[in-house]
């Protein structure tokens, strides 16, 4: 079976050790900090069909720098009511614009929206299906990290454990290696214009605890961004190799995303989409001897939102989901309410 170890640490304690850390007087130290709640009501084949409070989440943010060449960063988030969790905390050692390097847990440079889904930062209130089916939420590795910008591109590669086999892409985070292989990979990213770029992502490791198949992902996701108008898209796939006598697995998955902005109010749509097919994964998956049910489904997602600020600081998402299966009638579109501050 997979090894998921959750990696998690109290604030208090964190906060405490960084406390411990000598630096010299000239350094600073900055503290940022998120927290979100939502209302949740769907239709009759939602999970949320009765109306719910929830989707709680908050995060705090502790960087800074010891010298010009050296600096830190510790984020720890949330999900839920329960014991934060480490989202990066890693020392950088900083050569140059066209060089840096850090060392420790980190957001691994896949894709546009991993490094950027905290709720002040994203238009819309859930993660769209091509990042949420096609890899982990938040994904994050322990291990190495180079990048820096060339003028005429921008940089990162990892090495890091990479990610264990599980019954879905998303289910694959993991803490401790469980094989003998590294994940590796990276991202570039080319500046067309000031207000335009484009990124290529890939991703190679071995997932099962044998070290024989391979995960692969290979991402492209644009964005073009005006004072009053911006635009995102991602794709990931997933391509999995699975044992002798089943066929290989695929997931894919993308999405669009436009935004306006009209003073305080941001209104915004977005088109996701999402299919897989994989006959050895799924419900019931326990490793090489226990097959699963198998992947396969094949939906999208329409989804009107707006965004208002009361605050600077303080942002009312409203948004409207309507989901469509291939093949199948379903009642399960939802309406999300989201309060959001950041400091």
């Amino acid at each position: 079976m997979s090894i998921k170890k959750r990696f998690s640490l109290p604030a208090a304690v964190a906060a405490a050790l960084l406390a411990l850390v000598p630096r010299p007087a000239s350094a600073q130290v900055r503290l940022n900090g998120y927290f979100a709640a939502e209302y949740l009501q769907g239709q009759s084949q939602s999970p949320w069909k009765v109306g719910t409070f929830g989707g709680a989440q908050a995060g705090l943010i502790i960087s800074g720098e010891w010298s010009q060449q050296f600096g830190y960063t510790l984020e720890l988030r949330a999900r839920g009511v329960a014991q934060p969790e480490i989202e990066q905390a890693s020392a950088s050692w900083i050569w140059s614009q066209a060089f840096q390097a850090k060392l420790g847990v980190y957001l691994v440079p896949f894709g546009r929206y991993n490094a950027a889904d905290r709720p002040f930062q994203t238009l819309l209130i859930d993660s769209p299906y091509g990042v949420a089916e096609t890899r982990p939420r938040s994904w994050r590795d322990i291990g190495v990290v180079a990048e820096g910008d060339l003028g005429f591109v921008r940089y990162a590669a990892f090495l890091g454990n990479g990610l264990a086999e599980a019954a879905t892409p998303a289910g694959g985070q993991q803490w401790r290696d469980n094989n003998k292989n590294k994940g590796w990979g990276g991202r570039l990213s080319f500046p067309i214009s000031q207000e335009m770029d484009l990124g290529l992502s890939y991703y190679l490791g071995k997932q099962d605890e044998a070290g024989d198949r391979r995960l692969r992902l290979f991402g492209a996701d644009a964005g073009w961004t005006t004072a009053n108008i911006s635009c995102q898209a991602e794709y990931t796939r997933a391509d999995i190799d699975n044992p002798s006598g089943f066929a290989a697995g695929r997931v894919e998955g993308w999405f669009v995303l436009l935004g306006l902005t009209f003073g305080s109010f941001r209104p915004a749509a977005s088109y996701q989409s999402s299919k897989a097919d994989d006959p050895f994964h799924g419900a019931g998956w326990g490793g090489p001897l226990f097959p699963g049910e198998g992947l396969s489904w094949n939906h999208s997602r329409w989804t009107l939102g707006l965004s208002y600020a009361l605050h600077p600081n303080v942002q009312i998402k409203l948004e409207y989901d309507w989901q469509k299966e291939k093949g199948a009638a379903l009642d399960d579109n939802v309406l999300r309410v989201q309060a959001a501050v950041h400091f």
